[in-house]
C-alpha cells in the first residue's frame, strides 16, 4: 500500500514519503500549509490511489470530539416513551454514530479525514487522543466498546488558525505543505488544463509569482486561486500579449479571482501610483 500521487494530483516527492510513513507506523497524519494549497483534496487522492472508501468530517467552529464518535437522542428516545413504548426498550435506536465510529465499521481499510481540526475548541484534539491512538472508544449508554475492524488511515488537516495540543502533536506524523514552486505549479496546471498553450501558462504564473512576492500582501492568493484565474483566462480566450499588456498597470486581468479583499486592492492601486510618478 503505497502513495505517490494520481493523474489528478500532482504529490512531491517529500508529502509522498510523508504519507506512506504514516500509513506504515500507523499514525494520523498531520497535514499543515496555506490554504488553497491541496490538504483536503489529498485525502481524497489517497483514497483513489489505493481504493479505499474516504470518510470525511468537517470541522466547524461548534463541533464537539463527541459528535466524531456518536450522539445519544435522550429528546426522540423521551418523546417515543409516550407514544411508541416499545422501541425505546433498544437504547441503541437512539445513538447516531459519529464519522469515527463510520470508520472503524468498514470492511476495508477506510481513509478518514478530519478537516481544519483547528476551527474547533483548543480541547477538541486532545478530547480524541485515546480513540485514534487505542482505535477504540466506550459506549456508555449501551455499556458497549467499540474497536475499529480495520485501522484507518487517518488525515487531520489544520489552516494553523490555531496552536494544537503538545500531547496530540506527539502522536501524529507531520507534514508542512509548502507552496509549490514554478515547475511544480505549471504540473499541477497542466493536470487541469492539458491543452494550454506554454507561452500563455508561462506568462501567467510569471504574473501569478510576482503578483504573490509582493510586500504587504493582506492574502497571498493560492494555489486553488491560481486554477481559478487560469480558468477564467481561458473562458476569456485571453493570449500573453493581453496579458503583458495589462501588466503595466500592475493589476492582473480578471484579478478577483487572485485579490479577495480591499486592502489588498488598495495596495495595488498605491503602487500603481508610485510606479506612475516615476515615469
Amino acid at each position: 500500500m503505497e502513495f505517490k500521487g494520481t493523474s489528478e494530483y500532482i504529490s512531491t516527492k517529500d508529502l509522498s514519503v510523508a504519507v506512506n510513513a504514516a500509513i506504515n507506523i500507523e499514525k494520523p497524519l498531520l497535514v499543515k500549509g496555506e490554504p488553497g494549497t491541496g490538504k483536503t483534496e489529498l485525502a481524497r487522492q489517497i483514497a483513489k490511489s489505493l481504493k479505499l472508501e474516504i470518510i470525511e468530517w468537517s470541522i466547524k467552529s461548534t463541533t464537539k470530539a463527541q459528535q466524531g464518535l456518536y450522539e445519544y437522542d435522550a429528546v426522540t428516545r423521551l418523546r417515543d416513551s409516550q407514544i411508541n413504548k416499545d422501541k425505546i426498550d433498544d437504547i441503541s435506536n437512539y445513538i447516531k454514530k459519529g464519522k469515527i465510529w463510520s470508520s472503524f465499521e468498514t470492511e476495508k481499510r477506510s481513509v478518514l479525514l478530519i478537516d481544519e481540526i483547528d476551527k474547533a475548541d483548543i480541547e477538541f484534539p486532545n478530547d480524541l487522543l485515546q480513540e485514534l491512538d487505542k482505535m477504540e472508544f466506550y459506549v456508555f449508554e449501551t455499556g458497549k466498546v467499540v474497536k475499529a475492524m480495520k485501522r484507518p488511515i487517518v488525515i487531520i488537516t489544520s489552516n494553523n488558525e490555531k496552536e494544537l495540543p503538545e500531547a496530540f502533536l506527539r502522536r501524529c506524523f507531520f507534514h508542512y505543505i509548502k507552496f509549490p514552486d514554478f515547475d511544480t505549479l505549471k504540473k499541477i496546471v497542466n493536470v487541469h488544463f492539458p491543452n494550454i498553450k506554454k507561452n500563455l501558462l508561462d506568462t501567467a504564473l510569471k504574473i501569478f509569482f510576482e503578483l504573490r512576492d509582493i510586500q504587504g500582501l493582506k492574502k497571498k492568493p493560492s494555489t486553488s486561486e491560481a486554477l481559478d484565474w487560469i480558468k477564467l483566462l481561458l473562458i476569456e480566450d485571453l493570449g500573453p500579449l493581453d496579458l503583458k499588456e495589462e501588466k503595466k498597470d500592475l493589476l492582473p486581468k480578471l484579478h478577483g479571482a487572485l485579490i479577495k479583499n480591499e486592502q489588498d486592492i488598495h495596495l495595488f492601486e498605491k503602487l500603481v501610483f508610485l510606479a506612475r510618478g516615476k515615469n
